[in-house]
C-alpha cells in the first residue's frame, strides 16, 4: 500500500509533509500553561508563563526560564535535569518515571517531577504526527468516531519502549482536513485516568500546521469527553523551526 494512502500518510502530509519536516531539527515556542491539574500537584504557576524548546528527531525538551531567569529543564527518555543556562547541573535525576510510583492525582510533584511531565508531553504534542515514522513506532487505523455531527478516523499509536510519553497506546482522531480533532491517553504519571486532548485553531509555522490553542478533559467510561472537568490548558504563540 502507498504509504500517503493511509491515515497516517494522509495526517503526515496534511500537517506540512515529511520532507518539509526533515528540513528542521528544532522547534521554539512561548506557551501559557493553565487549568487545575498544576495546583493539584504543587506547581501552580511555574509553567505558566514560559519558552519551549524540542528537538524533532530525538526525544528532547527543554523549558525556559524554570522559577527565575537563567533556570531551565532538560528532558531525555531516561534522564530529567534543572540546568543553568550555561549547562551546568543544578538537579538531575536518571529514570524519572520511577520516582512516580504510588501516586494518586493528589501527591504533589517535586520540580524534576514536573520537568519531566511537561518536557515528555510537549514533545509528544509537537511533533506529532512525524514521530511516528521514527523507528519502533506502530500505527493501526481503528474504526471511525462520531461527534458532534462528525466523523473522525482513528489512528492507534503504540510508542517504543525508549520513548517517555504518557502511555504506550494512545488514540489520534483525524478530521476530514487530515489534522487532529482529538488525542486520547492515560497520563499514568498523573494518575488521574484516562483523557481527552483536543487540539484546534491551527496555524501554519514554516509551512508545518501546528495547533495553537489545547485542551484537555477527563475522559467519561463511554468514550466521551467529560467537558466539565476541563484539567489543562495549552496556548502556544511564537513557534519556529531551525
Amino acid at each position: 500500500m502507498n504509504e500517503n494512502s493511509t491515515l497516517k500518510g494522509l495526517t503526515i502530509a496534511a500537517h506540512g509533509g515529511l520532507d518539509r519536516w526533515n528540513e528542521y531539527t528544532s522547534l521554539t515556542a512561548h506557551l501559557r500553561n493553565g487549568g487545575p491539574l498544576w495546583g493539584l500537584k504543587g506547581q501552580d504557576g511555574v509553567l505558566t508563563d514560559a519558552h519551549l524548546r524540542v528537538d524533532l528527531h530525538r526525544q528532547f525538551a527543554s523549558h525556559f526560564p524554570v522559577k527565575e531567569e537563567g533556570r531551565r529543564t532538560a528532558l531525555t527518555p531516561k534522564r530529567v535535569a534543572i540546568e543553568t543556562d550555561s549547562g551546568e547541573v543544578l538537579a538531575e535525576r536518571d529514570n524519572p518515571r520511577d520516582s512516580f510510583a504510588g501516586h494518586v492525582l493528589e501527591t504533589p510533584w517535586d520540580e524534576l517531577q514536573l520537568a519531566y511531565f511537561a518536557g515528555y508531553a510537549m514533545w509528544t504534542y509537537l511533533t506529532a504526527p512525524f514521530s511516528f515514522t521514527m523507528p519502533g513506532f506502530e500505527t493501526e487505523e481503528l474504526t471511525p468516531w462520531e461527534e458532534d455531527g462528525q466523523t473522525w478516523r482513528r489512528l492507534k499509536v503504540t510508542f517504543p519502549d525508549d520513548i517517555a510519553t504518557h502511555s504506550k497506546e494512545q488514540t489520534f482522531y483525524v478530521g476530514s482536513d487530515g489534522l487532529f480533532e482529538r488525542h486520547d491517553y492515560n497520563a499514568e504519571v498523573v494518575a488521574g485516568g484516562p483523557a481527552a486532548h483536543y487540539p484546534s485553531e491551527y496555524r501554519e509555522f514554516d509551512g508545518i500546521m501546528i495547533p495553537t490553542k489545547r485542551r484537555v478533559y477527563a475522559l467519561n467510561e463511554d468514550g466521551t469527553a467529560n467537558r466539565d472537568l476541563l484539567l489543562v490548558t495549552i496556548d502556544l504563540d511564537g513557534i519556529t523551526f531551525e
